[in-house]
């Protein structure tokens, strides 16, 4: 409950700030640069480093991956049909195609199906979702941004991702033990992410601009809380046997989009009022989607 409360305040803060002249135009991406440089590369350092690894991360950490596979191929057939402009495609790809699978979705997961599901929503965020940020999303969104493919410039925006270097880190250090004061330092810095990016998204949050965004709006929640849920069910249907990892991986395929892939999106001027929109609407709607997903399941209906 505290984190739906701490959605909200954040997004009303953010509604505010905008209306104070004590916060100008560029205060989001001050926060998006606190976020992207200090507080996301804190939270890898520790999750990624503490991470246990074995043979059952193969099926939640593929799970990222497939949907961001469908979503690009989905938004790409649109945009070659002419239906939407090619940042638009972007956008679409890079908060439809990534979920929010920890901060919305670690709480969702502990209240639909208990504390035991964490460790593979873990997996799925940790190796599955930050991954395919960090270096296909991160590609995409300088392709986009740069308007051109070009090799050794995307190779320079992918190592500036400074969370690329945390990741790095933390894995080459993965057999040395962390000092408790420090686990503390980086998980109070990693705390900062959700408040930040929340205030900044809803300082970015225009409803007005529905009107320009409605189709786009409804194709891109479409994807990501109907049809992604879908196709997942489909391809990992075999594994339903194993209840607990069918339905963590089904329940997380189905979370709202994903706030560190909008911040970057937003921070990339890559339709950045769409992308909030995703965001702002998404989250608060996927309560919804996500809790009638959830009587299904338990109602084997599915």
């Amino acid at each position: 409950m505290e984190n739906f409360l701490l959605l909200g305040i954040c997004f009303g803060l953010g509604l505010l700030f905008r209306r104070l002249p004590q916060f100008p135009e560029n205060t989001p991406k001050v926060l998006n640069g606190f976020i992207l440089f200090i507080s996301l590369p804190s939270l890898v350092l520790y999750h990624v480093h503490e991470l246990k690894i074995n043979v059952s991360a193969i099926m939640p950490t593929s799970m990222p991956w497939l949907v961001f596979g469908f979503a690009l191929v989905f938004f790409l057939i649109l945009y070659k049909l002419k239906i939407m402009s090619f940042p638009t495609t972007v956008c679409l790809v890079l908060t439809a195609g990534l979920g929010n699978t920890s901060f919305v979705g670690f709480p969702l997961l502990e209240t639909y199906l208990g504390k035991e599901s964490l460790g593979y929503g873990i997996l799925a965020d940790q190796l599955g979702t930050f991954m395919v940020l960090s270096f296909p999303g991160i590609i995409l969104a300088s392709i986009a941004m740069d308007g051109k493919w070009d090799i050794i410039t995307l190779v320079k925006r992918v190592l500036g991702f400074a969370p690329i270097y945390a990741l790095v880190f933390a894995i080459v250090t993965r057999q040395i033990v962390y000092p408790d004061s420090l686990k503390i330092v980086l998980l109070r810095l990693g705390d900062t992410l959700t408040p930040l990016a929340l205030v900044s998204v809803g300082f970015m949050l225009d409803l007005r601009t529905i009107a320009g965004h409605g189709k786009y709006l409804l194709l891109g929640l479409g994807f990501k809380l109907v049809f992604a849920p879908i196709l997942v069910y489909y391809v990992y249907r075999p594994i339903q046997n194993d209840q607990l990892l069918f339905q963590t991986i089904l329940l997380e395929s189905a979370m709202a989009p994903m706030v560190t892939s909008t911040v970057i999106t937003i921070e990339k001027n890559i339709s950045p009022h769409l992308a909030s929109l995703m965001l702002g609407i998404g989250i608060p709607l996927s309560f919804l989607t996500t809790y009638c997903l959830n009587f299904l399941i338990k109602g084997n209906f599915i």
